[in-house]
């Protein structure tokens, strides 16, 4: 499959990883209105478009609606989905979808929730400090846990 969709899923392990590093178990459940999504549904909601990315790939479509796992496994949960997606990518291009469906489907919506849970984040007293990605050492392949430190953060 296309290195660029590779290394949009990259950049989306970076930008939601560094979203969910050191947050406590609790921010999980913080619900900041009413009736909106808790952190811990949204990252469930990524976990399952990161399934879904992965069946569309496969050729078949489904779809499920995750009950959120706790904090720590619902982050364990969307680094082993994306790092499956991420592994059947790379291999042999033999892909029922394009690039171009998984971007502005799955991932985009993916990207969308990072900063959903980035001000949810920020509203629970637990800010993420800003950087400039564009220098940021994001590579295609590297979509676990361990992503590589920040370059150039500020204030």
């Amino acid at each position: 499959m296309n290195l660029a969709i590779r290394h949009a899923l990259a950049t989306l392990a970076y930008r939601l990883g560094k979203v969910l590093r050191d947050t406590p178990a609790e921010f999980g459940d913080f619900a900041a209105a009413g009736s909106g999504r808790t952190p811990g549904q949204i990252l469930a909601h990524v976990g399952d478009l990161m399934d879904w990315a992965l069946t569309q790939v496969e050729g078949r479509q489904a779809w499920q609606n995750s009950e959120p796992l706790p904090w720590p496994r619902e982050i364990a949960r969307f680094h082993q989905a994306i790092e499956k997606l991420d592994q059947r990518l790379a291999a042999p291009d033999t892909s029922a979808v394009t690039a171009e469906k998984l971007f502005q489907g799955a991932i985009a919506d993916a990207l969308t929730h990072t900063g959903q849970i980035a001000l949810l984040r920020r509203m629970a007293g637990y800010p993420v400090r800003p950087e400039n990605y564009s220098v940021a050492e994001i590579t295609a392949g590297r979509v676990g846990a361990g992503q590589a430190a920040p370059r150039r953060e500020f204030d």
